[in-house]
């Protein structure tokens, strides 16, 4: 690398791949039950929100990027956490996933909350005969793609004003990170995240605004609740030795909240960052 602060379009793009080969590599080390078809099943319903929501900022901050009359395409839609606050004021979102269960639960939030004007379609990213539309958004996605540089230049080709992406400052699954020596010995392979982004934008030649948004660290209404969470960031099945390891550990550093609900003594706040970008 000539320049670390100053990376090449390949050579992030490089370094990109290798945190989530790293990253995939060591799941697959650990991981004590096959690959599920589909990751998100057992999480799924999670995702479903309100589209009315007036307390999410980063909703709030959506609905300031959106001209009445466009098309959105939601690239990593899931539930429609997004999806559905942009169609109301949207003429038409498209949401893209590849995961039955969470275009299930994108189908359920549409019928319970009215909204019609969603377009949901099955499929990964990139994808053949991709559609256009006038805002491209990927939310909560992209961190385990390793090839990126593809990812982006068709969600680029898709968009005609802008493009929007939505992400924690760091991976969800860094509330576990500090887990993984005490239940397999060793220390997590972190996956890229925003700040990783970001550099891979400039070395993309695309200048952006970056907007940082607030957020309640994880916490959990019982001790119990945080271990189908743990379980899955872990890779561990449930029953197991390294289960009873992780429930003796949590048992000794779960802390209750002013609030009264439950965190880990590491979880701090993890901001999230809206970023926009103009295709070309």
């Amino acid at each position: 690398m000539t320049d670390p602060l100053r990376p090449s379009a390949e050579e992030a793009l490089a370094e990109w791949a290798r945190r989530v080969r790293a990253d995939r590599e060591q799941v697959d080390r650990f991981r004590e039950e096959p690959e599920r078809a589909d990751f998100y099943a057992p999480v799924a319903a999670a995702f479903k929100a309100d589209p009315r929501r007036q307390d999410d900022q980063v909703v709030n901050a959506l609905r300031d990027l959106v001209v009445p009359g466009e098309t959105w395409l939601d690239i990593g839609a899931g539930g429609g956490r997004f999806a559905l606050p942009i169609a109301l004021l949207a003429k038409e979102v498209i949401a893209v996933d590849a995961s039955e269960a969470m275009l299930g639960i994108l189908h359920e939030a549409m019928a319970e909350y009215g909204v019609p004007n969603v377009r949901p379609i099955r499929s990964r990213w990139p994808m053949e005969n991709a559609p256009k539309a006038d805002v491209a958004l990927i939310a909560n996605v992209g961190n385990d793609i390793e090839q990126i540089g593809p990812f982006l230049d068709a969600m680029e080709a898709s968009a005609r004003r802008l493009c929007v992406m939505i992400n924690l400052a760091r991976p969800p699954a860094s509330y576990a990170w500090p887990l993984w020596p005490a239940i397999h010995g060793v220390e997590r392979e972190p996956l890229p995240a925003v700040p990783e982004f970001l550099s891979l934008l400039l070395a993309r030649q695309k200048l952006f605004e970056v907007r940082l948004f607030p957020r309640r660290p994880m916490s959990f209404e019982n001790p119990e609740d945080a271990l189908p969470f743990f379980r899955q960031q872990l890779w561990i099945r449930e029953g197991g030795e390294k289960d009873r390891r992780l429930r003796q550990v949590l048992s000794e550093v779960v802390e209750r909240g002013e609030d009264g609900r439950y965190v880990m003594p590491w979880s701090n706040s993890i901001p999230v960052a809206l970023v926009t970008w103009k295709p070309r």
